[in-house]
């Protein structure tokens, strides 16, 4: 057949026979199941592509070729919407206007299929940012919502939705000439129309602009939440769902008007959250969840906590649908391999330095490990974890004083003779644990050796969530005597991990995670019990587990720290880890848990990591440089080449830290021998954070480490040094900031003062800077100056304060020593410089539990001396203001 390259495009476009047949063949054939024909397809869809009549036909099929079935013609739809995406700007004029005309005309084509297709093709035009270019678009979609004609009215409203969905935003501006104050009061008319289809898509399309308190739906608020009210009882599920959806929305964003009416909306809500149908019950849960975070629901829902609690418990019980997805009644599947699926994405959390504290190890910032997680194999969000989680919201809001709503429900849960019931108990008690700890101490004893109980339940669900929920009460466990529940925990935890059930060894693979960060060195009896348990798992696992296995193990080597190494402990742990590490390929992604976990183990054996490290060092040395080498190829050749996944680089270079940090000067002759600092130095200008995150950790690793090596770069790292001092990544800010501190410990620091200096000062003085990050500075400054008292110590009026109070709460270790020395000798240079918050610095020094004699000599000469200089009358004055423990203390230690 003759494809014509120029056809001069008329509006009265006529396919050509042939044409029309070959693109029906293709059509056809691109349903096969058959992968090999449906890569033929796609290479010639390609093909055809080149002609610029080709989305002609496309659009033909679609909307003219009535004979074809359904599928096929929405199909030819699908691939011109494809199209459009990919080539759009190519389209010659002609083809443009053709397809925008016969989109119009047939957006109310008499099957439903068709008119969503016209639908998706109007929205992906319309969003190639063509509402400017097609401006008798919305105009006309308008007007035909009041066509006498059904399926008009819907197809137009279809598309209308899919459009305020995909371009809310510049509907909302100035560029179309603000269309939303003619269409908002439009869609509210067809609040109250007779078709349950239309009534929902007009509620969908002004749910589009809650969120972003549009202007042109604030003006008509009133009428909105009135209409919204009249569909309240509305026959239609999906009506319904929109409703409640709203509801939600507006209570973030227009709360004002919501309040008169509050007392009606959470008992409409209240029977929403019972809805037959799931998706009604879901969005309408949503709303205990969202106000939970409003703050007057407290008082909001403090009378109608009675109707709520029962409402949430019984909506986490397991549905009969979800058990049968979730093979409830196999027990079990250890020997049926995981489906590729089933495995998701895992993120790597780069490493961040932070400071030891002294009520504990090391503060996280953001803990967010214990989610309401426990069946994440249903879609991932419902109704059982909605409740769940809106439950623990509430128990955070009110405390214990949930509980009397709770203990008699729970009383019948647990010990109930269905297992369902039961299950649905342990999950409450789970999800109760953080807010209503203190309340439910006086029922654990009795309570915990139930659960422990329940760890051998026949049933494999409820198993899985007595791990889940022991794990949220870890850390009473641990506070109390070890023999009455740790070890009984552990040892039941311990069976689990190796039960015949999959989910179960995840629920108990995760919550002996959770234990060894609660007991940290508690476990160090338990050893070898311990070992024994995960290394005979590491046998037993199928790959979805084996990841959370790697977890486990590295959170015992952080919690057991060198206890670790001790050479029977080695022998049963590092084998089976480098026998997973010589089966990766080095694009596996199941090499980032074991990095991590290889990375905590070797921090934790020290030298006991010897024997192993030099494959380990040398290949994560080689996943930094191909990462490296594909993101250059890909910068100058996108098309040939696709970027790198950076996490390989990331967690390489995290693990090199942790060799760095576990082996020390050990690594020396291992850095000697390789190019990593030439790595490092393009790592540190990578585009992406995380990698630039990831090796500042090292670069302050490897100075503690072998600085010898180091050394001849710091030339070329000070200046990226500095310019990475921008707390808007705070965690690169962060490392950049530490290894400043570590390398001004180990030379002259004179000509790059200037490059770091401000921007720190700028950095401790700076309103909600998280506490790691002012700790690293405050410590680097004090460093700076201990080495550069004549540079530092003018700018010592501008930090002092913020110095004293960020540094006052971590424990006493050399990172401290060395940035007291330095504030005390930049003292010693501009005396002045401190005298309006020597407060301040009284309860700093005061915060020390015993400096070296030296150090606390200079603590000494400095109290006294301003003493001295104020004269015994002022000083009295002065020391008054001091709260009592401050001033005893400088008394004893100090003698002032």
């Amino acid at each position: 057949m003759v494809w014509d390259r120029q056809t001069k495009m008329e509006y009265e476009w006529k396919p050509d026979e042939q044409g029309l047949q070959q693109i029906l063949q293709l059509l056809k054939e691109s349903q096969s199941p058959d992968t090999t024909i449906q890569r033929t397809v796609q290479q010639k869809l390609e093909q055809l592509n080149q002609y610029p009549d080709f989305n002609n036909y496309l659009i033909f099929v679609l909307t003219k070729l009535k004979s074809e079935d359904e599928p096929t013609r929405s199909l030819s739809g699908l691939i011109l919407k494809n199209n459009v995406k990919a080539h759009f700007q190519n389209f010659p004029n002609g083809v443009t206007d053709f397809i925008k005309s016969e989109c119009l005309n047939n957006i109310g084509d008499s099957s439903p299929l068709i008119r969503a297709t016209v639908g998706i093709l109007i929205t992906t035009i319309a969003s190639k940012g063509e509402l400017q270019n097609w401006p008798d678009l919305l105009p006309k979609l308008c007007s035909l919502l009041d066509s006498e004609d059904y399926n008009t009215c819907e197809g137009a409203f279809g598309a209308l939705q899919k459009i305020c969905e995909d371009s809310a935003e510049i509907l909302d501006s100035d560029v179309l000439d603000r269309p939303l104050n003619i269409m908002i009061p439009k869609f509210l008319q067809f609040f109250k129309h007779s078709s349950p289809k239309i009534r929902s898509h007009a509620v969908a399309c002004v749910n589009q602009f809650i969120i972003s308190r549009t202007q042109a739906l604030m003006l008509h608020i009133d009428s909105f939440i009135e209409n919204l009210f009249a569909l309240a009882g509305d026959e239609e599920a999906e009506v319904r769902k929109n409703v409640c959806r709203a509801l939600v929305m507006l209570l973030e964003v227009r709360m004002d008007r919501l309040l008169p009416h509050m007392h009606n909306i959470v008992e409409y809500m209240l029977q929403r959250t019972q809805d037959q149908d799931e998706n009604v019950a879901l969005e309408a849960c949503e709303f205990w969840l969202t106000l939970a975070e409003q703050p007057i629901c407290k008082d909001v829902l403090v009378r109608h906590l009675p109707k709520l609690i029962p409402v949430l418990v019984n909506g986490m019980k397991y549905s009969d649908i979800d058990i049968i997805l979730l093979k409830g009644d196999v027990e079990e599947d250890e020997t049926i391999p995981d489906s590729e699926q089933d495995i998701r994405p895992r993120f790597h959390r780069s490493r961040t330095v932070a400071q030891q504290h002294e009520e504990d190890g090391i503060e996280e910032e953001d803990d967010d490990d214990d989610e309401i997680d426990d069946d994440d194999t249903i879609s991932d969000w419902n109704l059982r974890k909605c409740s769940a989680a809106a439950l623990d919201v509430l128990a955070n809001v009110y405390r214990d004083e949930l509980l009397p709503h709770i203990l008699p429900l729970l009383k019948e849960l647990l010990f109930h003779h269905e297992w369902v019931v039961k299950e649905s108990g342990i999950l409450v008690l789970g999800a109760i644990a953080e807010g209503c700890m203190q309340g439910m101490i006086p029922y654990l004893p009795e309570l915990i050796p139930h659960l422990i109980q329940c760890l051998s339940d026949k049933k494999a669900l409820v198993r899985s969530i007595t791990c889940w929920t022991l794990s949220r009460y870890a850390h009473w466990v641990v506070s109390q005597p070890p023999d009455t529940y740790l070890k009984p925990l552990m040892t039941e935890l311990l069976k689990r991990i190796l039960d015949s059930n999959k989910r179960v060894q995840e629920a108990a693979c995760s919550a002996f995670a959770t234990l060894e960060e609660e007991a940290c060195t508690e476990l160090v009896p338990y050893l070898a019990y311990i070992l024994d348990t995960l290394v005979f798992a590491f046998s037993k696992y199928q790959h979805k587990n084996l990841l959370i296995l790697y977890d486990a193990i590295g959170t015992l080597a952080d919690s057991v720290g060198h206890h670790l190494n001790k050479p029977e402990y080695i022998q049963m742990l590092m084998p089976p880890l480098i026998q997973k590490w010589n089966m990766l390929k080095d694009e596996d992604k199941d090499l980032f848990p074991l990095l991590e976990c290889l990375s905590s183990v070797a921090t934790a054996l020290q030298s006991g990591f010897l024997p192993y490290c030099e494959p380990v060092y040398q290949r994560c040395v080689n996943l930094v440089q191909k990462t490296l080498a594909q993101a250059m190829l890909n910068n100058a050749q996108p098309e040939q080449y696709e970027a790198p996944d950076k996490d390989f680089m990331i967690v390489a270079l995290d693990l090199l830290s942790g060799l760095a940090e576990g082996l020390g000067g050990n690594i020396e002759q291992l850095v000697a021998r390789s190019n990593i600092l030439t790595l490092m130095y393009q790592c540190m200008q990578d585009k992406m954070p995380e990698v630039r995150q990831s090796s500042f950790a090292l670069l302050g690793d490897l100075t503690k480490a072998c600085f010898q090596h180091v050394k001849p770069c710091i030339a070329d790292f000070m200046p990226i040094l500095g310019t990475n001092l921008n707390p808007e990544f705070i965690s690169v800010c962060n490392n950049a900031t530490w290894a400043i501190g570590e390398i001004s410990i180990q030379m002259e620091m004179q000509p790059y003062i200037p490059m770091v200096l401000h921007q720190l000062v700028e950095i401790i003085n700076r309103p909600n800077t998280p506490k790691t990050l002012l700790e690293n500075t405050a410590i680097t400054i004090g460093r700076l100056g201990y080495v550069c008292p004549q540079e530092v110590a003018p700018m010592l009026q501008q930090f002092i304060r913020p110095w004293c109070t960020s540094l006052r709460n971590i424990r006493d270790n050399e990172e401290k020593d060395s940035a007291f020395r330095g504030i005390c000798t930049m003292i010693s240079v501009n005396p002045s410089g401190v005298i309006q918050d020597f407060i301040f610095f009284c309860d700093a020094v005061a915060s020390w539990i015993n400096p070296k004699d030296d150090l606390r000599d200079m603590f000494c000469k400095i109290l006294h001396g301003f003493k001295n200089q104020v004269g015994d009358e002022n000083w009295r004055r002065f020391s008054d203001q001091f709260p009592l423990p401050l001033k005893e203390r400088l008394a004893a230690f100090y003698g002032v």
